[in-house]
């Protein structure tokens, strides 16, 4: 009969998580990983198998309790409010990020070390459904009339997409927050409908006759 593992799995994840997230891939070893977690070598492979396997499932426990709880709260606002709250979420951890750690899930995209063909396709679903969010929160808010239809929701989604990514790589060299905030400002002014545009345009002085 085997023996009932005597460690908490996922505190032993969160712990691993910390351990990449400081060193990246390649930094860590796993004798790192072992006394981070505070399990023995031996444990550590039963459990989770190899560095490879071990970071996979780091970046879905990341993702997990962190991302998608993030979504699906977001979920619950109309869309551009959603949108903000997003982006203005994401400069205030930058802003509070002390050690310029960034974002466990940005560093690891930018990490070459785990990328093979495996963990490359799983790191794309990731962002798929980030990707996924922009999209149709922003089609939401095109059908409700809040955001500008004259761009493909898919597009727009791209661009937030990579604005997602620029402001946390940016914000660890330089968290400052009219830098976050100037770099995110102009996306939602290209999102703004037109008659909302026209609107704030002052009037030009009447000519007297």
């Amino acid at each position: 009969m085997a023996r009932p593992r005597e460690f908490d799995e996922t505190e032993a994840l969160d712990a691993a998580i910390e351990s990449f997230w400081l060193r990246g891939y390649e930094g860590t070893s796993m004798r790192d990983l072992a006394a981070a977690m505070g399990i023995t070598g031996a444990s550590l492979y039963n459990a989770f198998g190899d560095k490879k396997a071990l970071f996979k499932a780091s970046l879905d426990r990341y993702v997990a309790r962190g991302l998608e709880v993030r979504i699906a709260e977001l979920r619950r606002l109309p869309p551009l409010a959603a949108l903000r709250s997003f982006f203005g979420g994401l400069i205030k951890l930058s802003l509070e990020d002390s050690e310029r750690k960034g974002c466990f899930l940005v560093n690891s995209a930018l990490d070459p070390g785990p990328l093979d063909p495996e963990f490359r396709r799983h790191m794309e679903a990731v962002l798929v459904r980030i990707e996924t969010f922009f999209r149709e929160t922003i089609a939401a808010g095109q059908a409700d009339g809040s955001i500008a239809a004259d761009q493909p929701a898919a597009d727009l989604a791209r661009q937030f997409l990579g604005l997602q990514f620029g402001l946390r790589v940016l914000a660890r060299t330089r968290p400052e927050r009219a830098l976050l905030e100037g770099l995110v400002r102009p996306a939602f002014a290209a999102l703004a409908p037109k008659r909302a545009v026209a609107a704030k345009r002052p009037r030009s002085p009447r000519r007297r006759r």
